[in-house]
């Protein structure tokens, strides 16, 4: 018997194999980043075949198989559905989730991490303006690299990396911008990924 492991987690990719199956690149608030797989979900018939998208946000039941891990169920959150349907915001989301997939290495739960996503993610889905979801941007991937070791301390960013994820940070974040890309760039040249 297997232990059903049941977690919630954000699709940052996925990939086909065989005649109907995927693999998925899943982002969990328990397990960290892990690839699983669902068989099937291509089917015109399956369940999970629109619940299974990549950049959603579900619930997922979980089962560790020998190489990597099976979806054995999902469902929705009603949460990130509109984030794709503005341009902007999807671009930013795939490319956070790049970057992601770039450094996040194994299963290594970061509750925080997790949080902090879910938090941007809320706020650049509900942005209307084009510089205020890049300033959103700029903080998540200030954020995660903080959160990875990739940042030291530095007082001018301390506000930005360690308040909650807040609207009057998004505001910070315009003022400081040019310093803030320069820190991430300097971090992003250190981790040589």
């Amino acid at each position: 018997m297997h232990h059903i492991y049941h977690t919630e987690g954000i699709i940052l990719g996925s990939k086909n194999y065989g005649e109907a199956g995927k693999y998925y690149s899943l982002l969990t608030r328990d397990l960290g980043l892990i690839n699983a797989s669902a068989q099937g979900v291509r089917k015109l018939s399956s369940k999970l075949r629109f619940i299974l998208q990549d950049f959603s946000y579900v619930k997922v039941d979980l089962v560790r198989g020998k190489d990597f891990w099976r979806i054995t169920s999902a469902s929705k959150t009603n949460e990130l559905e509109n984030i794709s349907k503005n341009p902007i915001s999807f671009e930013i989301f795939t490319n956070i989730s790049k970057l992601l997939k770039r450094l996040l290495a194994g299963e290594s739960p970061n509750a925080l991490l997790f949080s902090d996503l879910l938090r941007g993610f809320y706020f650049l889905e509900n942005s209307k303006k084009d510089n205020e979801m890049q300033n959103i941007e700029t903080i998540i991937v200030l954020r995660i690299l903080n959160n990875l070791g990739y940042i030291g301390e530095n007082e001018m960013l301390k506000n930005i990396t360690k308040s909650p994820f807040e609207e009057n940070l998004i505001f910070e974040a315009g003022r400081s911008r040019t310093k803030i890309l320069s820190e991430i760039n300097k971090a992003l040249n250190e981790t040589h990924l």
